[in-house]
């Protein structure tokens, strides 16, 4: 059995989605942990400890451990002011690894954070390092400007994980491009793997049936959005939609804003929610727009089925699972055309691609099919198959095992037996001396973490200004 280290400092697959920090990430980790250990790997999750109940080591499920690793205080930290608890994160790793009996094949970093606690580890045992990055720095940037509050250090990083991982996932074909473009990457060593959708969770549910379980109105044209609640995901551009929609072409629609901190909506736990309700109250369309809060995944697929459409529209997206429940859910999407938004949602098919940051053209669609029952129906059915054709998290997993394979047989050949390093002791002295050595695959002037890492003057002769 194949043995694998799934890193995903700030995204447990244990989290509970909709809230700030928790999104597609832990969605992914989960379900590509799942179905790795089906098919016969041996899975480790390593993601922070944030909670002092949390005991470190959780057999999840058959072949699958949840490490939960001791760096920084064991309570929530938002994922822009980690990075200065990686250092103590790639420690107990590296520790780990020195004590487990089995080897790891292969490392899998999701998140430039645990990017490069897997470069050190990979740098230390020669094992090969797979990176997904979920999100790229400079596209943030680029739309986020002042309001991204990750260190500017995060630009280096990435473009060190970018030259020195093994192999680099893009989740679609805007993400490789971003890739290439922004960063450089060598095209060879780039794959484009979506996410998916677990076939299990998500399938049609009659819409009376839906409504009904849910309290709707069976006759209302109902709108949902459903994720985290942050600027980025444009619910304030939906929200306007649905004041065009009300003033322009006179449908009297509801929306359903699935997600927040907790699990009844609190604008105070969630200031997003505070922010859009005053929106929708200076819009006149608060009595429009319900808000329910962060709900489990075994009730999402209630929600989708009771919609009559999925609208989706962030500012940008790296990839949007989103998108694929509904269309399993045979909800058509209206959804902007960013990121794999725009590769999963075929445009005229299984619903519109609309610009971003533009009200006025999802009420445009909305609009079209509110009046068009026959439509919504036909979009459904043909989102529901092209998921089922090109994006259960099976067929992902079995992309990402290929993958895999391949390094770890091209490994084999090149090197047969582990390092030594890889069994034999290796102290906390030595270990800091590594990660000084390793400060030379970071950016030439070195991000405080790291410097505060190392002991005493151990950057004098390291990479300095």
């Amino acid at each position: 059995m194949k043995k694998i280290a799934l890193i995903s400092e700030h995204a447990s697959p244990l989290a509970i989605g909709g809230s700030t920090d928790s999104g597609g990430q832990n969605v992914y980790v989960a379900h590509v942990a799942k179905q790795l250990a089906k098919s016969g790997w041996h899975v480790d999750v390593f993601t922070r400890r944030d909670d002092a109940g949390q005991p470190i080591v959780i057999d999840w499920l058959p072949h699958v451990r949840v490490i939960n690793v001791p760096a920084g205080p064991a309570s929530a930290i938002a994922k822009e002011q980690l990075l200065a608890h990686m250092p103590a994160f790639a420690r107990f790793m590296e520790d780990h690894i020195r004590e487990e009996p089995v080897a790891y094949d292969l490392i899998h970093a999701n998140f430039f954070m645990s990017g490069w606690v897997g470069l050190q580890l990979r740098d230390i045992f020669g094992i090969p390092l797979v990176m997904t990055f979920h999100a790229l720095g400079k596209v943030r940037r680029i739309h986020q400007g002042d309001d991204d509050l990750f260190p500017s250090e995060r630009f280096d990083i990435e473009q060190q994980i970018v030259q020195h991982a093994d192999r680099i996932i893009a989740e679609c074909p805007q993400d490789r491009s971003d890739l290439i473009e922004l960063y450089g990457a060598d095209a060879s060593r780039i794959d484009i793997v979506p996410c998916g959708f677990d076939t299990s969770e998500f399938e049609p549910i009659p819409r009376a049936h839906a409504r009904e379980r849910l309290q709707w109105d069976m006759d209302e044209f109902s709108i949902l959005q459903l994720g985290r609640m942050v600027p980025r995901k444009g619910v304030d551009d939906v929200i306007r939609a649905l004041s065009v929609l009300k003033q322009e072409s006179n449908v009297r629609a509801r929306l359903y804003v699935v997600g927040g901190n907790t699990d009844t909506p609190d604008p105070v736990a969630t200031p997003e929610i505070g922010r859009l309700a005053e929106l929708a109250e200076s819009l006149d369309v608060k009595e429009q727009v319900q808000f329910t809060g962060r709900k489990g995944r075994q009730q999402l697929a209630a929600y989708y089925s009771a919609a009559d459409v999925f609208v989706t529209a962030p500012w940008y997206e790296p990839f949007g699972i989103t998108p694929l429940e509904a269309m399993a859910c045979a909800t058509p999407v209206v959804g902007t055309a960013v990121g794999g938004i725009q590769h999963t949602v075929v445009h005229g098919k299984t619903g519109y691609l609309v610009p971003p940051k533009n009200p006025r053209a999802i009420a445009e669609r909305l609009a079209l099919l509110a009046s068009d029952p026959a439509r919504r129906g036909a979009m459904g059915a043909a989102g529901w198959a092209r998921v089922h054709r090109s994006f259960t998290w099976a067929k992902v997993s079995a992309s990402l095992a290929e993958i895999y394979c391949g390094l770890t047989e091209r490994r084999q050949r090149v090197m047969p037996h582990a390092p030594d390093g890889y069994v034999s002791g290796h102290t906390e002295s030595r270990f800091m001396s590594h990660l000084t050595q390793a400060s030379s695959l970071l950016p030439t002037h070195l991000p405080a973490f790291v410097k505060d890492a190392l002991p005493g003057d151990g950057l004098a002769n390291a990479a300095t200004p």
